[in-house]
């Protein structure tokens, strides 16, 4: 994960002292080859032909890693992590096409990009406002993965928002809706967006989310916006400028 513009909050220290690894032994590199099918995606409906990505935040590295793979040596892949745990982790991944760095992208690197990725990171971000301004003008292109917190039933239940408190970080909480107009907030151009059903497609996500799978499916398909709404389980990829 990663500082950004959040070195007073001590929430930023479970991704320094050991606590985030403890809750999350693999850094959620098991979730990697799912998140990178969505990347593709979005990158190959817009058409886009990156020659310099980069990641803010990239955990184990496993999404550089298999992106790595796939573009292979036309394509430069460097990561950004400011958690010595984390970067134990991805730094072992490194190539010729792949590098990694113990740093904070934001305030040591004047290095400019095709696109940056940020997978599931400014919710984490105590200061996600001051964030997304500096990151703004790091790439021509963002990528940005969002966990929509908010639905019905969590807020209703309340113990899944505790949860991805205490044990993954999460400080902000979104819907699609305000994902959105706080990207539009910063000036970000919102190119296009998509859903991402997590809670359908990943592996081990708990006997609750598994009980919700069937009627997420069937309520999705009659009405996508209204399925998040009230049931959650998705998050948003979102390309901007």
């Amino acid at each position: 994960m990663l500082k950004g513009l959040a070195e007073e909050n001590c929430m930023t220290r479970i991704y320094e002292d050991g606590t985030y690894l403890g809750n999350n032994p693999l850094w959620h590199e098991d979730d990697s080859p799912w998140k990178v099918k969505q990347i593709r995606k979005i990158i190959e409906k817009n058409s886009l032909t990156p020659k310099k990505i980069c990641e803010i935040g990239c955990g184990a590295g496993e999404i550089l890693n298999l992106l790595s793979e796939q573009y292979g040596k036309d394509v430069e892949l460097f990561g950004y992590e400011i958690s010595q745990q984390a970067f134990d982790l991805c730094k072992k991944k490194a190539k010729k096409n792949l590098t990694f760095y113990l740093s904070d992208l934001l305030t040591n690197s004047d290095s400019f990009f095709d696109i940056v990725l940020a997978i599931d990171v400014f919710e984490h971000v105590e200061d996600y406002f001051g964030f997304l301004r500096k990151l703004k003008n790091k790439a021509k292109f963002k990528i940005f993965h969002i966990p929509l917190d908010l639905s019905v039933q969590t807020v209703l239940r309340s113990s899944p928002i505790i949860r991805g408190r205490r044990l993954v970080g999460h400080l902000h909480y979104f819907s699609k809706e305000t994902a959105l107009e706080t990207l539009k907030d910063i000036g970000y151009e919102i190119v296009d967006y998509m859903y991402t059903g997590g809670s359908l497609e990943l592996p081990k996500r708990g006997w609750k989310s598994n009980l919700l799978k069937i009627p997420r499916k069937i309520a999705f398909k009659i009405n996508n916006d209204l399925a998040v709404r009230i049931l959650g389980g998705y998050s948003l990829l979102v390309l901007t400028k």
